[in-house]
């Protein structure tokens, strides 16, 4: 096949037997060209920073397309914006990281120079989700670029809009070999899971995480899973809740809820319940009076999703929780695919709302009596990618972070911890594996390999066998001064 055919694949895949051609091209481009130089690798970032520039209208229009509405403020905070901060990022610190570091020489090894070499894995394979079908592609891309790799991904048959887009730009700015990414249905998806990449990046539910790293082990490749799961959100009783209100009333509405590190629920004082949802129903209602015809509020990415999230809020209904739903002008949704930010009271374990990942705009609401008994309920669930806690004492915000676990925190405030650059972003447990985005991200992109460079002075000649010669006895006695019993 001529690498003008594998080029058009590349933009427009949808037979699983072709992916393997693609992979190998790559990889023999790989072979033949296995260290970028630094220059190499900015002037690609440079390409992807232009193109967002260039085609960053377009983008945030196919977005609400395949939303069938999301507000372009919200695809230029969450998707672009980020994304032009992670290529800077990386442009400005490449020299520092790409550097090899030097490392401690132990005895046994003198006189030698002993560094840390980073060098690029090869082919990364990047599955996209729907949710940020723009900003879930390029951020991890950002990363194994800046590292050196090749890349294919795979977009989201659920945002064919974006995902055609994105091919197309791509093609425009990376030979095939380089960067390319296919389309196609959930066949696809699988047939890519299990091609041989040299690391795997998939974002998406944590089901569908278990069978991704599946596949990934018959090849043995390293995988990064993003996972999401329930993101708890523990107001103090000392915290102003009014404040709180308003500061998560602003990131749950963010892309009504489907996010990956929306709030998922919220413990609140059970004395201070009725003035949270006084103040997070003002918050939506100020900033979203109208919902239907309302070009800021995003609808729910499919019909298949709404009555997914319909059917959760029947569920938590019927099991005697109160829902109050926030619908400024009273307006019939039926017929969009729009749904009112919901918060549920009364929430009982045994309903679907406090069991599953919500991934939209509904948030139950949790009063407690004892915040050790909430944060005992928090530590007995399966570990969440965010954690939001809210209290302006330092020492006790930092009794949280020691004794919690979880992907990622904000102190104070929702969702900006994965727009700062200069952190890694990643989940534990149920909520994924491994980070990208910083110093982290270029790593997990990258191979760390050690070495022990010696010079014309070998030591070990001289301390050879037969053992017991004078040299031996010196090392070994210099030894037991220095590793000596150490008191319990």
């Amino acid at each position: 096949m001529t690498a003008s055919c594998l080029d058009t694949l590349a933009s427009a895949s949808t037979n699983a037997s072709e992916l393997p051609l693609l992979l190998a091209r790559q990889k023999q481009a790989f072979m033949d060209s296995p260290a970028p130089t630094r220059e190499k690798r900015i002037q690609n970032l440079n390409r992807l920073h232009n193109a967002l520039l260039e085609h960053r209208e377009a983008l945030s229009s196919a977005v609400s397309q395949d939303f069938s509405g999301r507000s372009t403020a919200e695809t230029e905070l969450a998707e672009i914006l980020p994304l032009l901060e992670g290529i800077a990022y990386y442009r400005k610190r490449l020299k520092r990281l790409m550097k090899p570091q030097r490392r401690h020489a132990p005895l046994t090894v003198m006189p030698a120079k002993v560094e840390v070499h980073v060098q690029p894995l090869g082919v990364v394979g990047i599955v996209v989700p729907w949710n940020f079908p723009i900003f879930l592609a390029l951020s991890p891309l950002i990363g194994a670029l800046a590292a050196g790799n090749r890349v294919m991904l795979k977009s989201s048959e659920f945002a064919p809009a974006t995902g055609q887009l994105l091919q197309a730009i791509l093609a425009e700015n990376f030979d095939a070999d380089e960067v390319c990414m296919v389309g196609g249905d959930v066949d696809i998806a699988t047939a890519f899971t299990r091609l041989p990449f040299d690391h795997l990046v998939f974002t998406g539910s944590t089901q569908v995480g278990r069978h991704v790293m599946r596949a990934a082990a018959d090849n043995l490749t390293p995988v990064t899973l993003e996972l999401g799961g329930k993101s708890p959100a523990i107001i103090h009783p000392d915290f102003p809740v009014d404040e709180a209100a308003r500061r998560l009333a602003f990131g749950k509405s963010m892309n009504a809820g489907q996010i990956c590190v929306s709030p998922d629920y919220v413990f609140c004082h059970e004395d201070k319940v009725s003035e949270f949802v006084r103040t997070f129903t003002g918050a939506v209602e100020q900033a979203y009076p109208t919902l239907v015809d309302n070009p800021d509020y995003t609808a729910i990415i499919s019909e298949r999703q709404k009555q997914r999230l319909e059917s959760y809020l029947e569920d938590a209904r019927t099991k005697g929780a109160t829902l109050i739903p926030i619908n400024p002008s009273g307006e019939d949704m039926s017929g969009t695919r729009k749904m009112p930010l919901t918060l549920v009271l009364n929430a009982t374990t045994d309903m679907k709302v406090l069991q599953e990942e919500i991934f939209g705009p509904i948030l139950p609401v949790v009063g407690y009596r004892d915040l050790d008994a909430a944060l005992h309920e928090v530590r007995a669930r399966p570990r969440p990618l965010a954690l939001y806690y809210f209290d302006w004492d330092k020492q006790r915000g930092n009794q949280i972070l020691q004794t919690t676990h979880s992907g990622g925190v904000c102190i104070n405030d929702t969702l900006s911890h994965v727009t700062a650059d200069d952190i890694p972003f990643g989940g534990i447990g149920d909520s994924g594996m491994g980070h990208y985005h910083g110093k982290e991200g270029f790593l997990t992109f990258s191979k760390t390999k050690g070495v022990v460079r010696k010079g014309r002075i070998n030591l070990a000649a001289m301390v050879a066998p037969p053992w017991g010669n004078t040299l031996f006895k010196l090392m070994m006695s210099l030894q037991a001064l220095r590793f000596r019993r150490i008191k319990p």
